[in-house]
């Protein structure tokens, strides 16, 4: 884990941004870093999610703080956390975004489109999406699991109970699935200090987003 500058080149519509760094902080597909704007003085660090590669660094997950602007410098720490571990025998793959945007899970599409796997968003329709990824509604989820060999879901944890309560039918199949589910929470220690705030129950054990995660088996949800 490093400590670096890094420099926000571009900043979009959607509150994401081109972030500009070493290349050794650009965090994997679900991974996280700690972010605080250069001479700001917030008590807490911004969560910020990989979600595009682009040159000389990364585009983030949306949305950062809106008084963040263009070219501002920002200390970077990280990369915080596991990661998704897309499957190298994988071809049908489903990306299930069920409460947000499916920026957190774009990073896999390049990775799925190399080893010539189909993919299916499950979830809001993002434009940037390349035209070969199918597009499918929350209510199609059900099917769509049943018909891929790996899945890579994403919820807040205030959401799981909901999340859980559709996949009740599903259980043999998910039971089977290869599947992994990264969950959102606050993770102001990044991992330092088990502040606890980002604290569930899975599996019948505690575990601390911030560190176990915030990418997990998705049985374990189960």
């Amino acid at each position: 884990m490093k400590t670096a500058r890094g420099k926000l080149e571009e900043i979009y519509l959607d509150g994401s941004a081109r972030i500009i760094c070493p290349p050794e902080l650009i965090p994997a597909p679900g991974q996280y870093l700690l972010a605080h704007a250069d001479g700001s003085d917030s008590p807490l660090p911004v969560t910020v999610f990989f979600s595009l590669p682009s040159p000389g660094g990364f585009r983030s997950a949306p949305a950062l703080p809106s008084s963040w602007k263009p070219g501002d410098t920002i200390i970077l720490r990280g990369p915080i956390g596991h990661g998704f571990s897309l499957p190298v025998p994988s071809r049908k793959i489903a990306l299930v975004a069920f409460d947000d945007s499916p920026a957190r899970l774009q990073g896999l599409i390049p990775l799925a489109l190399k080893q010539n796997a189909e993919i299916v968003l499950v979830g809001s329709f993002d434009s940037m999406l390349p035209e070969v990824v199918e597009i499918q509604p929350l209510k199609a989820m059900t099917e769509v699991l049943q018909w891929a060999d790996y899945a890579a879901l994403d919820s807040s944890r205030e959401n799981l109970a909901k999340l859980r309560k559709l996949l009740e039918g599903s259980k043999q199949l998910t039971a089977k699935l290869e599947a992994q589910i990264l969950i959102r929470a606050p993770m102001p220690c990044g991992a330092l200090a088990d502040c606890g705030v980002c604290a569930l129950v899975l599996d019948r054990d505690w575990k601390m987003i911030c560190k176990d995660g915030p990418v997990f088996p998705l049985r374990e949800l189960l």
